[in-house]
């Protein structure tokens, strides 16, 4: 691809406004995990019951996912960005005004459905406006920033729930919505790097032919299992932090905002180091596949070590934050991956499917962990620790299979020998 109509400032100025949506998107997602202990006990609700409400966010995530990245290749993604934002905020304010167990598990649902294309969308909007080589690092900032916002979850919440109640944080992020849509509307564009580029040669390939690709299925089984790992954190890290390692509701606030800050460390580490490799001109086996298989590893063994005896409290909170953040390491390079191989006609419904199978996870790992919680025995903290491990035998699985398969240049060379002309 040409660098002919790279233009760093617009792009880094495009980047910031997707940061901040994604940023808002996870403070959605998370929201609930960090209300949990007063919800839970409002309501009157046990721990396989809050983990149906955690799941439900995922019921159609997938779906809705998928459907969106098929709209993506084929609409201007402003608007649709713009929509995605308006139906984010409005569907907060019920949470805030019902005591219902249904009404709350609605809404998410209905968050769930209207979040669902937020990632693939955002970064096939970014890849507008940035070469491939250049790619890693601003995906890995649209990443950080929801780490960021969990980090501003982790202390605001908890403040404004011993203020104003729990259910004020949903009126709040409605009201934060609805600002990002204001700031969206007038300064948000439309990348032009790839049309300057000659689209009239562009191609395409059967979704077969990419369905079946080893790199692409690879990248979507590391992202389950990163997924598996951020969907409990979204839904049990706040309550293990308080009800397994005997926190306070604003210590907990404190303690997840510096498991988000290690994290932020360990993912932007590896994105950055991933980029430099590629703009180095190492192979993009090396740069992204084996990287990206080796940070993943690491990680397994990391929510695995959750098991040992005799850790303490604040060793636990960062050895899950390194975990967490080299967990995500297929956040950024996947992404980067799937651009190489995928022709671009086809890109944002690929990362959609990426995205949408990886959600997955998100509904079965927090009722998962939900049942672990109750049923296991032993002290408080032993469901939760259990839930790590099972996150960590995910992870080992997705590296070693990494290390393995992920060949992004032979399987771009592959995908090309297989497309046909296509015209819009």
């Amino acid at each position: 691809m040409s660098d002919t109509a790279f233009q760093p400032k617009m792009a880094w100025r495009m980047t910031f406004l997707l940061a901040l949506f994604m940023l808002l998107n996870f403070v959605d997602k998370i929201v609930v995990g960090l209300v949990a202990v007063p919800m839970m006990a409002e309501l009157k609700l046990s721990p396989t019951e809050f983990g149906v409400i955690g799941g439900s966010f995922f019921w159609l995530f997938a779906v809705a996912g998928v459907i969106g990245g098929f709209i993506a290749d084929r609409t201007k993604t402003k608007t649709f960005l713009a929509l995605m934002a308006l139906s984010w905020a409005l569907l907060q304010f019920p949470i805030a005004y019902t005591a219902s167990f249904a009404a709350i598990i609605a809404s998410r649902f209905l968050l769930g459905i209207a979040e669902g294309p937020a990632w693939p969308v955002a970064v096939h909007s970014l890849y507008k406006w940035f070469p491939d080589e250049k790619r890693s690092f601003p995906v890995s900032v649209l990443g950080q920033a929801a780490g960021i916002g969990l980090i501003i979850a982790g202390l605001v919440i908890p403040a404004v729930t011993a203020h104003w109640g729990w259910r004020a944080n949903f009126e709040m992020l409605g009201f934060v919505g609805l600002a990002w849509l204001l700031l969206w509307l007038p300064f948000g564009k439309e990348g032009a790097l790839e049309e300057a580029s000659d689209e009239t040669g562009a191609r395409r390939a059967s979704y077969k032919t990419l369905l079946s690709d080893k790199t692409l299925l690879t990248c979507f089984f590391a992202h389950f299992a990163s997924y598996w790992s951020l969907a409990l954190t979204l839904t049990w890290m706040a309550v293990y932090l308080q009800k397994g390692l005997g926190y306070g509701p604003l210590e907990s606030g404190r303690m997840f905002s510096l498991f988000i800050a290690v994290n932020l460390v360990f993912g932007l580490g590896a994105a950055w180091w991933s980029q430099r490799l590629m703009q180095n001109k190492a192979p993009s086996r090396q740069a992204r596949g084996v990287l990206t298989a080796i940070a993943t590893l690491i990680a397994a063994a990391c929510y695995a070590s959750m098991l040992a005896p005799n850790l303490s409290p604040l060793v636990r909170v960062i050895i899950l934050g390194i975990g967490s953040g080299l967990a995500q390491t297929i956040y950024y390079t996947g992404p980067a991956m799937i651009g190489e191989i995928v022709p671009k006609p086809q890109r944002a419904s690929i990362l959609a499917i990426d995205n949408s199978f990886a959600s997955i996870a998100g509904m079965i790992a927090p009722v998962v962990t939900g049942y672990l919680v109750q049923h296991v025995q032993g002290p408080p903290a032993v469901g939760y620790e259990v839930g790590f491990a099972v996150t960590g035998a995910f992870l080992a699985l997705a590296g070693l299979i990494g290390w393995a398969m992920l060949r992004p240049t032979s399987s771009a060379q592959r995908v090309r020998g297989a497309t046909t002309a296509y015209v819009r």
